[in-house]
């Protein structure tokens, strides 16, 4: 099997020399996104709630133009700026991810994220769909 590079429009276009998600097999596997808005390309910068919701809201338009979803997560890496913001990022997350097996997850803390935002994230899901190569 071989990697195919996949995208969105409903996730921001990326910056850098990088794929929005990559697909092998049945796993797709997307990259961190940033709680960025896809169509102004502006940065959301308002509560760690609203960044969160933008940063899920950016996968699940990857995963759904792919073949996928969020009850299809298997695996979440979830970054926050500040530790003590978690309860407030999990409460989110966990609004999105209600009534399916919980992904599993590792969660970092006090990272540097990218242009002074508070949350990124990134998913492994798995494609019900196996049409590709």
């Amino acid at each position: 099997m071989k990697p195919t590079a996949l995208s969105s429009s409903r996730a921001p276009a990326p910056k850098g020399f990088y794929s929005q998600a990559v697909r092998v097999g049945s796993l797709l596997f997307t990259a961190g996104q940033l709680p960025v808005d896809p169509e102004s390309g502006d940065f959301v910068r308002g509560t760690v709630e609203a960044q969160t919701e933008r940063v899920i809201e950016n996968i699940r338009g990857i995963l759904e133009e792919n073949g996928s979803s969020l009850s299809l997560v298997v695996k979440a890496t979830v970054y926050i700026r500040d530790i003590a913001s978690w309860g407030s990022v999990n409460s989110v997350y966990s609004r999105y991810f209600e009534g399916t097996v919980p992904p599993a997850r590792t969660v970092v803390g006090g990272v540097d994220i990218h242009y002074g935002l508070d949350v990124e994230m990134d998913v492994v899901a798995y494609v019900e769909e196996t049409g590709q190569e």
